[in-house]
């Protein structure tokens, strides 16, 4: 039994990384503090292990699952795309960790929120697939951070995004018909997946944040990166309490 001054719990899947020759599972803290301060959920990291620990164990005690960013791309095989170019990172053990669990929290009525891959990877579990290389789309804007600027500026504003009005976005972002994001991100939706409803679209037609249709419970996600410096944005912090919100609930009804 929970006791009464426990915390929810969010569980957030590592990356897993390769330093040296020795893999590393890792999150960023900038994902973690998030939890911690913003939603008031304790954080709690999922390795992302060569064999995946089984969705069930995790959803026993997850009140929620945090699926973050990464510079690591979603494998095309997942979606029948063609092979990455040479030089592609990528991040099998996170995909056979974040996929399978994304799927069984959906079934399973868990809260989740999505986060630049983590949106690209819900898209994919819903059947869509990607632009692996979105800026090369016609009439498609540059989506990636100038990683010659500093970071400050790399997670500044880029541009803005049209809310889908009467959207479940657009009721959290208490009415807002648009709202300033920031951009760090090579890849995009190229096919919707089936069962997911456009929240958010940059001026170029990109998709940018989707909700799951009929879900059991909080699934959102959004290309833009909320958790970076969340107290400068009104909209940023009104998305991480949202999910922090949801996951509270869930929480109190187990």
């Amino acid at each position: 039994m929970r006791a009464v001054s426990e915390r929810p719990k969010v569980a957030i899947p590592c990356d897993a990384k390769d330093f040296d020759g020795h893999i590393f599972h890792a999150v960023g803290e900038k994902y973690i503090d998030a939890v911690h301060t913003m939603m008031d959920c304790t954080p709690l990291l999922i390795p992302s292990t060569q064999t995946p620990l089984a969705q069930s164990d995790i959803l026993l005690w997850a009140d929620g699952i945090l699926f973050t960013g990464s510079p690591s791309n979603v494998s095309p095989a997942l979606y029948n795309g063609p092979a990455p170019r040479e030089g592609t990172l990528l991040d099998h053990q996170r995909d056979a960790t974040t996929i399978p669990l994304m799927k069984a929290a959906l079934d399973a009525g868990v809260p989740i929120f999505c986060i630049c891959r983590g949106f690209q990877e819900l898209n994919v579990v819903m059947g869509g697939t990607l632009f692996q290389h979105l800026h090369e789309q016609e009439g498609r804007f540059d989506h990636r951070e100038p990683k010659d600027q500093p970071i400050s500026v790399q997670y500044g504003p880029a541009h803005a995004v049209s809310l889908t009005q009467g959207g479940i976005l657009q009721e959290i972002l208490g009415g807002a018909d648009e709202i300033q994001v920031n951009s760090l991100h090579g890849q995009g939706i190229d096919r919707l997946g089936a069962g997911l409803t456009v929240e958010a679209v940059a001026q170029d037609g990109t998709i940018e944040a989707v909700t799951v249709e009929n879900a059991k419970a909080y699934a959102l996600a959004v290309q833009w990166h909320p958790e970076w410096k969340p107290d400068n944005s009104s909209a940023y912090t009104s998305l991480l309490k949202s999910f922090g919100q949801a996951v509270h609930a869930y929480a109190a009804a187990r």
